[in-house]
């Protein structure tokens, strides 16, 4: 109990070693072929060899911890760490269905591993980084477009596919190499560590699965749902945090640099040389040297898309200086007027004709812009011309596509990660257990209720062996408790049962002896005809006439009760009873009255036992024995399958054991005519599948008749 205990604390320990082992043997690799500028990475060796073995969560935290470090050498690793989660996840999955031990399964796998992740490297090469990140590659390219005149983008695709199948074959053949060298045991001891109750097969999970397919949603898959939903959202309220403030950032360091831009110019210019601009332009080399100033401070002010001169008009701009952009590379040349609308800001009229310092803002977080107007004042105070600059964000859009690109792809990783190991807690503490236990507990709730199966409940739920520390252990304890304690009360509950039914029993035959003394002539007749029940009733259910009815409750109520079917007979008069001669008729119109009188004294007796049991059959017996199946007999006058089972059967052996028995008034009748006999009563008095049965089990009768007769037959 000790060791067993032991290895309990202990067992989770070779799931770490099995990790630890795995990413270090990834990074490593990886580090050897960075530093010598292989083409190939090998950083899933240590992946494949974690899936394998632990299985899902272990392999999908080796993949993630050993990009996580790689990216110490290599920043980009972080980026294809959903690739070597993705070939986690596909060899968990591959080898749960093929043994990882048959080589020609492991190069398929390869095959299959190799050509998925390439094609997943080569998708977040082309989206993410618009270039090559393997320089190899290129290579590799080269032959495939001028040869298969194919583009570039699908000789990207196909050039990384091989070198990733190459990859994952060398890759996949060591794992293969170090798993294939380790002893079985200690694989297995790996395989188990994760569980928290007694390892369950694959024919195990299966049954459980199929007990869980009626069912709306499992816990597992809420659990799932629940973490997806929250992380999206979290993800999603983070990033929309994280790019708005960096919008407004952004925006208050534009709009710092355009006022000290326009402010700076303004001090620069002199109000009296404008006019003199507009008349002269580029004759006058002030404006050139100003023209060049205007470009200088553009170009060295942060975020600023473009600063300008303008001379405002009661309906338009006359540009003195303007300067070229990506968006407008031909600028506005000098003394040209463009109208408000024109300009493409109706705003613009109402802070320009103010001749005050004023800014335009438009658009929101994909397209915000900004125009700031600083005025330029001549001695009078006149405003002669506006120094303008616009800054924008219009870069954002494409930042943001690229920053949300990159969020999801390194997020995507430890995203699986976490959901991975919630379901794996889920599984082991939650959803396994009380899966085993509500499925077992169903089947034993539909199983029959013999103390061989109660036992047989008690170990197996014992077996189970859950041990998670929380509340699932507490009530998988409580149900063992239960299970046992059920089975022990149903253990007293027979024995106290079994002692009853003696108890009845001896009564019964106390008082069918009581009958049976009264008539000299019947010695053990109650013990033949019961007997001869009892073989009757197992040869039909051999040859399966009636098998609904034979069932093992209806076969012990009839043989119980069968020694009270002529209780009657102590309502007749010992002078009837006994008489040595024949009867007379009013005689054994008496003696029919048997049947009725004993259905009274077992309605009575059922009456005061509520309705109990065996004594209806015994009641059934009594009252019906002597009725015919052609509805000849009495009381009733029943024919046929109206008549109970249990007075069909007793009327045969009721019948055959008076005709070959002596009686006062006659001697037995050899064995071959109370045969003959019986069968002249075929269809007629007797049931003919009884009669059947009957003459079938006529080895058996046979012994009965020695037993109590002390004949030989």
């Amino acid at each position: 109990m000790r060791n067993e205990v032991k290895m309990k604390k202990d067992s989770g320990k070779w799931r770490v070693i099995l990790v630890i082992t795995g990413v270090i043997t990834n990074v490593l690799l990886f580090f050897i072929t960075h530093h010598f500028g292989l083409p190939i990475f090998l950083d899933t060796v240590g992946t494949i060899m974690s899936s394998v073995i632990g299985g899902l969560f272990p392999g999908i935290l080796t993949a993630v911890l050993s990009n996580t470090l790689c990216a110490v050498v290599d920043y980009n690793s972080v980026f294809f760490m959903i690739v070597n989660v993705a070939v986690a996840i596909f060899t968990t999955w591959y080898f749960r269905k093929y043994s990882f031990i048959k080589i020609e399964r492991v190069i398929i796998y390869a095959l299959i591993a190799g050509a998925f992740s390439g094609l997943m490297g080569a998708f977040i090469q082309d989206v993410l980084f618009g270039e090559i990140q393997n320089g190899i590659l290129v290579e590799i390219m080269t032959p495939i477009h001028d040869n298969l005149h194919v583009s570039d983008q699908l000789s990207l695709y196909t050039g990384n596919a091989l070198i990733n199948i190459i990859d994952k074959m060398i890759a996949s053949i060591l794992a293969f190499i170090v798993i294939y060298y380790t002893p079985m045991e200690e694989l297995k001891t790996v395989q188990d560590a994760g569980w928290r109750q007694r390892p369950l097969s694959i024919d195990e999970l299966q049954k459980i699965k199929a007990w869980d397919k009626d069912l709306k949603v499992t816990a597992r898959s809420r659990m799932a749902y629940t973490l997806v939903g929250a992380s999206i959202i979290l993800v999603f309220i983070m990033g929309w945090i994280g790019v708005s403030l960096y919008f407004e950032n952004q925006k208050t360091e534009r709009i710092d640099s355009a006022w000290n831009a326009t402010s700076f110019t303004t001090q620069m210019i002199d109000p009296e040389s404008i006019e003199n601009f507009l008349e002269k332009g580029e004759e006058d080399e002030s404006y050139l040297l100003f023209h060049n100033l205007l470009s200088t401070i553009r170009d060295n002010a942060y975020g600023l898309e473009n600063l300008y001169i303008v001379k405002p008009q009661e309906d338009g701009f006359i540009y003195i200086f303007d300067l070229p952009t990506e968006k407008k590379p031909d600028p506005y040349g000098l003394g040209e007027f463009v109208s408000y609308d024109d300009f493409g800001m109706t705003k613009v009229k109402e802070k320009a004709v103010t001749g005050r310092a004023g800014y335009v803002e438009s658009g929101s977080l994909l397209g915000w812009k900004m125009i700031v107007f600083n005025p330029v004042y001549d001695a009078e105070g006149t405003c002669v011309c506006y120094v303008v600059a616009e800054v924008s964000l219009a870069y954002m859009a494409g930042y943001m596509r690229t920053f949300i690109l990159k969020v999801v792809i390194i997020l995507s990783g430890y995203f699986v990660l976490i959901v991975a190991y919630a379901l794996w807690t889920t599984d082991v503490y939650d959803t396994y257990p009380i899966s085993s236990m509500a499925e077992m507990l169903d089947r034993f709730s539909k199983g029959d209720d013999s103390q061989d199966q109660l036992d047989s409940n008690v170990r197996e739920i014992r077996a189970l062996d859950i041990h998670t520390g929380d509340e699932t252990e507490k009530l998988y304890k409580s149900i063992c408790s239960m299970t046992l304690n059920q089975a022990e009360q149903m253990r007293s509950i027979r024995r106290l049962s079994e002692s009853t039914a003696k108890m009845q029993d001896g009564l019964i035959m106390t008082m069918a002896d009581m009958v049976e003394n009264r008539n000299l002539d019947m010695g053990a007749h109650i013990q033949r005809t019961t007997a001869y029940v009892r073989i009757i009733m197992e040869s039909l259910k051999k040859k399966g006439y009636y098998a609904e009815k034979l069932t093992p409750k209806f076969l012990s109520d009839v043989v119980r009760s069968a020694p009270l079917y002529d209780v009657g007979k102590i309502k007749i008069p010992d002078g009837i009873l006994q008489k040595p001669g024949e009867l007379t008729p009013e005689e054994f119109e008496v003696i029919k009255t048997h049947t009725i009188e004993g259905k009274k004294i077992l309605d009575n007796a059922i009456s005061t036992s509520n309705g109990d049991n065996y004594l209806k059959e015994a009641r059934n017996m009594a009252t019906y024995h002597h009725e015919h199946w052609d509805g000849g007999g009495y009381p009733e006058g029943l024919h046929g399958e109206v008549i109970p089972l249990s007075a069909r059967i007793m009327a045969i052996a009721d019948v055959f054991d008076d005709i070959t028995s002596d009686r006062v008034y006659r001697k037995a009748y050899p064995l071959d005519e109370a045969l003959d006999i019986m069968r002249d009563f075929n269809g007629t008095v007797f049931d003919p599948k009884c009669l059947e049965a009957f003459m079938d089990a006529l080895p058996e009768i046979k012994v009965i008749m020695m037993k109590y007769g002390g004949k030989s037959v």
